[in-house]
């Protein structure tokens, strides 16, 4: 693994190993994938401004994120079907985020079940990413099952009343391969994903079964059934955040589902200061995902006012590469390139790293 030093050689190798239908489902966005190639570009566009001869003789990448210590501000996000990466799948995942220290969410359809991932990893702080399904009782039964597992929050996902469109998964005619299943649920819920008709199997199977009629309303309803913690992910907009604080919501993940839902929205790294300011007055943690791939992507994401940094199409490249190896080396590429920045930057605590220490390119061009 050590060959690898930087995500886009693993992202490079993967790519090169995932079979055509596994591949163009991890990598692609949304119809001409314009806000796929913005994630991206939008963290280039952003200028570090370090410090120098600050006395800087260590640096600590450690924070916390609702009262547990992670060693740094980087997390796993959730990305379904991950046992189409690597046999081993979720497991090997949250395993290695374990040895790193990090937190590993778990997507609702994985091919790894909840209790399974909790057995792989029973140390690493996991979170459950949860989609509203429209039979009440299955998403209550996955609530109490993620709890009893002893995962550290929900991270309901409101980005998705149907899934985008995703042309490769439509030509392909995407579907899970037959040796795998979802491993949350039995019978129908389980394999329906292994057919399709025209089309996306993975969308066949959403618009048949996932809530479209959801409000606001669903997080009273979510917080009668759990005491853990609620992080709405999908929020590209300030008063969306807001709305999600007043309905009892304690984290916005900045998020535009990896670009996959629906083209020609902002990249999450422009979003990310509307939300910020618009939540300044509220006790609640924000966080980023989207177009993440180096070090100073995640310093420029705190600099703007995320409390932390999650990614996911990094960990399927790990994954594919060398399983939970692979996702380990994903995970220390990204701490040293992040330990260099703080250093060289002049920031030695996540403290240090304030809104002044990015400035948009616009701001040189000027000049």
């Amino acid at each position: 693994m050590e060959k690898y030093i930087s995500v886009k050689e693993l992202e490079d190798a993967a790519l090169v190993l995932l079979p055509k239908n596994a591949r163009d489902y991890y990598k692609s966005g949304a119809t001409e994938e314009y806000t796929l190639a913005e994630n991206r570009r939008a963290f280039q566009r952003l200028r570090i401004r370090p410090k120098c001869l600050v006395g800087l003789a260590a640096c600590d990448l450690s924070t916390t994120i609702f009262g547990e210590k992670v060693s740094m501000p980087l997390g796993i996000s959730p990305t379904a079907m991950q046992r189409m990466a690597h046999p081993d799948g979720e497991t090997a995942n949250v395993r290695a985020a374990q040895t790193e220290g990090v937190i590993y969410t778990l997507s609702t359809i994985s091919t790894s079940s909840i209790e399974e991932v909790a057995e792989a990893a029973p140390n690493a702080i996991k979170w459950f990413q949860l989609y509203i399904y429209n039979d009440r009782e299955v998403t209550r039964k996955l609530v109490l099952r993620a709890e009893q597992a002893g995962f550290k929050a929900i991270a309901l996902t409101v980005d998705t009343p149907v899934f985008g469109i995703r042309r490769a998964d439509i030509r392909n005619k995407f579907t899970l391969p037959n040796h795998l299943k979802l491993a949350n649920f039995d019978g129908h819920l389980s394999t329906k994903i292994h057919s399709t008709g025209d089309g996306s199997g993975l969308n066949n199977y959403v618009n048949n079964l996932f809530d479209k009629s959801l409000t606001w309303g669903e997080i009273k309803w979510l917080k009668s059934i759990t005491k853990l913690p609620i992080v709405v992910k999908g929020i590209l907009r300030g008063d969306d955040a807001v709305r999600a604080i007043e309905a009892g919501c304690d984290g916005i993940l900045v998020s535009n589902h990896g670009a996959r839902q629906l083209d020609g929205v902002p990249s999450t790294i422009e979003a990310l200061p509307e939300i910020v300011e618009a939540v300044k007055n509220y006790n609640v943690e924000v966080f980023l995902d989207g177009g993440v791939t180096t070090g100073t992507d995640v310093y420029k994401a705190l600099a703007l006012g995320a409390k932390m940094v999650f990614v996911g199409r990094p960990a399927i490249w790990g994954l594919t590469v060398g399983g939970e190896a692979g996702v380990q080396r994903m995970l220390s590429i990204f701490r040293k390139e992040l330990e260099y920045t703080f250093q060289i930057a002049g920031t030695p605590t996540i403290e240090d790293i304030t809104k002044d220490m990015v400035r948009h390119e616009s701001a040189y061009s000027r000049l």
